[in-house]
């Protein structure tokens, strides 16, 4: 991540709310989601903090093992995505919530190879499926929420098939909540978790989570 401010205004003409969950049912034991939407620090603080998630890993997908670093990642040109994997259970908040979130909230889904002032593939949109089902059910959404219309440009997002996921260094696993203070966490994740507890309260963890 570069240290320049960014401006992610979401691409959003609605409130997040107002973004539609999926009218498909999730497949059956989809219990996982790997995405990948900007700096992973900033999308794994949003879904830490989602009551019914399991565990946020933050990590590297769709290059090799040889590239799987950080320095590396960051020269762009490695074929890995920033991304995080999320588990979760379903019977506390859904595969539908979760995509909702990760498209209103998260990171800014319209933005091609980017977000904000971080450029390259490694910043880029995706969903990465699991199998033919989960891989049918984000398109789905996806072209759903295009004929909605609630964003101002046609959702980015790419489906790539899950490789291997490869976790990141130790230094960037819970990095936000680490690092509250540090100004691109300031200007990045802050405002994904102020929009976060503005319009999705009820699905946070308590205290006691």
């Amino acid at each position: 991540m570069n240290n320049a401010v960014c401006d992610l205004p979401g691409g959003l003409r609605v409130a997040p709310t107002a973004v539609p969950l999926p009218q498909q049912p999730a497949p059956a034991g989809l219990d996982e989601l790997v995405l990948a939407g900007g700096c992973f620090w900033c999308t794994e603080a949003v879904f830490a903090a989602l009551a019914g998630v399991l565990s946020v890993e933050s990590g590297y997908v769709g290059g090799t093992a040889e590239t799987a670093e950080y320095r590396r990642v960051c020269a762009g040109d490695t074929g890995h995505a920033e991304a995080i994997r999320l588990r979760f259970a379903p019977a506390q908040i859904s595969a539908g919530q979760l995509l909702q979130i990760f498209f209103s909230v998260a990171h800014d889904p319209t933005q091609k190879d980017r977000q904000g002032h971080d450029r390259g593939r490694q910043y880029r949109s995706a969903v990465f499926f699991h199998d033919e089902a989960e891989r049918q059910y984000v398109a789905d959404y996806i072209e759903a929420l295009n004929r909605a219309g609630v964003f101002a440009a046609p959702i980015a997002t790419t489906l790539e098939p899950l490789t291997t996921f490869f976790r990141a260094e130790e230094y960037h696993q819970r990095y936000a909540l680490r690092n509250p203070w540090q100004p691109y966490i300031q200007a990045v994740a802050v405002p994904k978790m102020e929009k976060l507890r503005d319009y999705f309260a009820a699905q946070l963890k308590t205290d006691e989570e």
